[in-house]
């Protein structure tokens, strides 16, 4: 099982993101759950990654073969694959993952979540989206979403494939439904 991660290159104003990225990276990592992310060693992204290998964790960067990002690419990873576009880091970040969750970031988070949740919508792909909304980062999104489906921009339906993470532990018993319906099946 390997989940994406999609978050920020920065650190965010607020010590809460660096600490929530730590427990949410060493606890995938403590529970066998590998990470696929971005690729950088800094900010959130590098937070997420140094805490699952410090427990032993699988982490894959996929990162772009840009020569503004080389020194922010993270070199101690389980895996680093170099791509060429922000689409074929994307596409390969999902092919590798089996759950998506957003963690506080900018516009590139923004567009990465953007870009699986409405994969989800279009029945393009089946795996879990999450946002986790650590300090109550993703309200405002949230809201936004109720208000596309009152105004019947989005189905109900479609807000129903959308999962609000507050804890890791929120996260490990997301990834225990999915393993059991994979089992079922």
């Amino acid at each position: 099982m390997r989940v994406a991660i999609y978050c920020g290159s920065r650190e965010g104003n607020n010590p809460i993101y660096i600490e929530k990225a730590i427990e949410l990276g060493r606890t995938l990592a403590e529970n066998g759950i590998g990470v696929v992310y971005g690729g950088a060693n800094n900010g959130v992204m590098g937070a997420v990654a140094d805490a699952a290998l410090e427990a032993g964790g699988e982490v894959i960067g996929v990162t772009p073969a840009f020569d503004e990002w080389n020194e922010v690419t993270h070199l101690g990873l389980t895996e680093l694959h170099y791509v060429s576009t922000m689409h074929e880091r994307k596409a390969l970040m999902i092919q590798l993952s089996d759950l998506f969750i957003a963690l506080p970031g900018g516009a590139g988070t923004m567009d990465e979540f953007f870009d699986v949740f409405t994969l989800t919508q279009i029945g393009q792909q089946d795996k879990a989206v999450c946002l986790y909304n650590v300090n109550h980062f993703y309200e405002p999104l949230r809201t936004h979403f109720d208000k596309m489906v009152a105004e019947g921009f989005m189905p109900t339906e479609h807000l129903e494939l959308l999962h609000m993470l507050e804890t890791p532990q929120d996260a490990l018993n997301l990834v225990a439904k999915i393993e059991a319906k994979q089992k079922s099946l």
